[in-house]
């Protein structure tokens, strides 16, 4: 599930980086240029409102810190910035123009890039069940969730490396990263099964190149599409829904199933239903939070599941935790259950109820 677009990340910083800072008023440009000079670096050369200096090693870390101290939110999305390893400009370089912003979170977030070259990372994996008892204890499906590693061996908050990255302009390399760990950690298992892969559809440059390298994958790996649900995260940012619909007209045209997620929580979620018409979609765990407690939540549940049966869509309710919310979901009607309350996310190997060849 490779695409080279995707995974490339160009180098921005170098054991001698020359930096260009294109500042958008000349206020801004007179407090970055004092805040450099109190750092002792002295500009190779000032121009309007754009800066030129060297920084040598690990002293651009020092630089970004003082920028975000010096710069307000504001002045930092409007900055732009430039680097090269000391030459000057090319048309190509250009390219690497970034906000100032996204470039600080980049240097402070340099591990990031370490740790997807060194595929420090696994996937881990948590089972979706039948609600209804009678159809067996085996998981209908598992749903792949991404887990990266500090140099310690530990796992790092997803929900931090997943804002790190996209503050950092790196989301498309991780999206692409998180989805082939969670294919081929799976297949390698020898599981045979459906998988849930999360995507963020934001980090698909081109449908029709990600499909065929995404078929291509799978294939190698002996999955059929047939095996794979994408399941689609970060709904409420969706900007183009045109975007998105295109999208999936390749994928579902391939044999790939859609699942919609955190239906409940929003109007987007809601907005998208009917636009996306899912094969599955999954009721947000704030809904299923206590609902044996809750006559509100029970009824919003009962209509969205409802609603969702007269399209032939499948309702998985997930963070299921106890028993009696486990019981309501399956008098309400939910198809497929997801929580604590059957197993917490781990390595594959360690679930049980699957068929592994492997």
């Amino acid at each position: 599930m490779r695409c080279v677009e995707c995974e490339h990340v160009d180098e921005i910083i170098f054991e001698r980086t020359r930096c260009w800072f294109f500042l958008p008023t000349s206020d801004a440009c007179e407090r970055l240029l004092a805040m450099l000079r109190r750092k002792d670096l002295e500009p190779a050369g000032v121009e309007g409102n754009c800066i030129e200096i060297t920084v040598r090693g690990t002293a651009m870390d020092g630089v970004v810190t003082a920028l975000f101290g010096e710069l307000n939110k504001k002045e930092l999305q409007e900055t732009r910035v430039l680097t090269t390893a000391g030459e000057d400009p090319t048309p190509q370089a250009m390219g690497r123009v970034m906000p100032a912003d996204v470039f600080a979170n980049r240097v402070k977030g340099a591990w990031l890039v370490e740790a997807l070259e060194a595929q420090t990372y696994d996937t881990w994996y948590q089972p979706i069940v039948h609600a209804d008892p009678a159809a067996g204890t085996a998981p209908f499906a598992i749903e792949g969730l991404f887990r990266m590693r500090d140099a310690s061996g530990s796992n790092i908050p997803p929900g931090y490396v997943f804002q790190l990255a996209e503050h950092a302009g790196l989301l498309f390399s991780l999206d692409i990263a998180a989805r082939a760990s969670a294919v081929s950690r799976a297949a390698k298992s020898g599981y045979k099964g459906r998988l849930f892969v999360n995507f963020n559809p934001s980090s698909i440059y081109d449908p029709a190149y990600c499909l065929r390298t995404t078929a291509s994958t799978i294939s190698a790996l002996g999955l059929t599409p047939g095996d794979i649900t994408f399941e689609l995260t970060e709904t409420h940012r969706i900007q183009d829904k045109d975007h998105l619909k295109g999208i999936l007209a390749f994928y579902r045209q391939a044999g790939f199933k859609v699942a919609l997620d955190d239906i409940g929580s929003g109007w987007s979620g809601l907005n998208l239903l009917h636009e996306v018409r899912p094969d599955f979609v999954k009721i947000d765990m704030d809904l299923v939070r206590n609902i044996d407690r809750d006559p509100l939540k029970q009824s919003i549940v009962e209509h969205l599941i409802s609603i969702s049966r007269e399209h032939n869509i499948a309702v998985i309710a997930e963070g299921v935790e106890t028993e009696r919310e486990a019981e309501i979901l399956r008098q309400a009607g939910a198809d497929y259950l997801q929580g604590y309350l059957f197993a917490r996310p781990a390595p594959i190997e360690e679930l049980s109820g699957l068929s592994l060849s492997g």
